[in-house]
């Protein structure tokens, strides 16, 4: 297989009807499988885990199974996405990979609520991120198949708004069906599985790949294709540790909504799940404004890293209020500032990503790496929090965050290929 490509930026126009299908698939994808995720992940997961085995324990099985999916995803993202750079078919190298994945991760995200066992739990949580990670992967390396370079921010923007937005809605959905979980899991299994194959039939329909070259060479070669990138490739590890670091002080706040609710503020379960509602209700709005202004503004001032050192000082301000203010309002705010930076950061994040490739032809390979910091953060900066409420309390997890979202930006800034 060539490994050797060209740098050169693409700027091929792309019709308008194109365009259109291409911005609603990509917001489709994200709303899809991260509200199937965010009605399991957010609260229908952890309060499954308090009923079965008490609060106590569930905080220590949330942080093992985070482990647990944090390398299950790690693993998965590197491989399909490399698997999809290789694949030759008539529906092209990606498509395939994105309907399957949707299909295995709604199944087994439905029955994480089927199991009454911790063990029986995690095995389907895990395979929930194969899935997953066989249907991001792809869907990421289309932005460098498909995408004109001076499109990729505001196609990224749609996907973060998407992002946003589903998980906002996975959350309200959760909500909804704290009380009686099984229903909950349902829907939450069905937008899954189903968000591979609507972005499948939405956007452009891909071109057959059998008549690229074939992928020749045996399991050696097969192996040695996943390699990281090592020349060329200072700019690509600042964003992939930049983008570990900020994402994973999101989540270690984000997925400890439930517990930090009800374990740190002293609501009730019925009081935490209608605070839940609200601020799933302001991340959604904040979350659409600033992914689609930020990603537009992007891609016109033609600068990636001016909108992270912005997201990174509304993420810090987020985390602090909580900490200082100890109050369900304060989380409220939380929902706003972290909301809108998170939405503001993912809106430049895989355009970024996409210009510190060191190599075009492995698009799918590198970008799965870089998409392995993102899972990376999600999957473990809950075990973090878990870990650090067991050592001091939930008042050491805010300041905690804070530091590393600033180590995110100071990384970022750090990168050279692209302002």
């Amino acid at each position: 297989m060539d490994v050797q490509a060209s740098k050169t930026k693409t700027t091929s126009k792309m019709g308008k009807a194109d365009r259109i299908r291409f911005s609603i698939s990509f917001f489709i994808f994200a709303f899809l499988w991260m509200s199937g995720l965010g009605v399991v992940n957010s609260v229908l997961l952890p309060q499954h885990l308090k009923d079965l085995v008490g609060p106590n324990s569930a905080t220590a099985i949330f942080g093992v199974l985070s482990a647990a999916t944090a390398i299950t995803s790690l693993i998965a993202n590197l491989i399909f996405g490399n698997f999809s750079d290789r694949t030759r078919s008539r529906f092209g190298r990606r498509t395939p990979w994105v309907v399957s994945g949707g299909i295995i991760g709604g199944i087994s995200l439905f029955l994480i609520g089927v199991f009454a066992n911790p063990w029986l739990i995690g095995i389907a949580f895990c395979m929930s991120m194969v899935g997953l990670n066989m249907m991001i992967a792809p869907v990421i390396a289309t932005l460098s198949d498909r995408i004109p370079d001076d499109m990729r921010a505001t196609m990224s923007a749609f996907m973060s708004a998407g992002t946003t937005c589903g998980a906002a809605m996975g959350t309200l959905i959760g909500a909804r069906f704290i009380t009686i979980q099984i229903p909950g899991f349902v829907v939450g299994g069905v937008l899954m599985g189903i968000a591979g194959l609507c972005t499948a039939i939405v956007w452009p329909r891909e071109k057959s790949s059998k008549d690229m070259p074939a992928v020749s060479g045996g399991m050696k070669d097969l192996v040695m294709s996943f390699r990281p990138p090592v020349k060329g490739a200072r700019d690509f590890w600042l964003a992939f540790v930049g983008r570990t670091l900020l994402i994973f002080s999101y989540y270690m706040i984000f997925n400890y909504q439930l517990f930090i609710l009800e374990s740190y503020i002293g609501q009730g379960k019925t009081s935490a799940a209608a605070t839940i509602s609200i601020m799933s209700v302001i991340t959604m709005i904040v979350g659409l404004v600033g992914s689609l202004t930020s990603g537009a503004i992007s891609d016109f001032i033609g600068r990636r890293k001016l909108p992270v050192i912005v997201a990174s000082v509304l993420l810090a301000i987020g985390y602090l209020l909580p900490w200082v203010m100890k109050s369900s309002f304060s989380m409220l705010l939380f929902a706003g500032f972290a909301g809108l930076g998170y939405a503001v950061y993912g809106a430049v994040d895989q355009a970024l990503n996409v210009d510190v490739l060191p190599s075009k032809a492995e698009a799918g390979k590198d970008l799965g790496i870089l998409n392995i910091a993102t899972t990376l953060g999600q999957t473990a900066g809950p075990i973090v929090t878990s870990a650090i409420v067991v050592a001091g309390g939930y008042d050491l997890v805010f300041p905690t965050a804070i530091v590393f979202a600033a180590l995110a930006c100071i990384f970022i800034q750090m990168i050279r290929s692209t302002k």
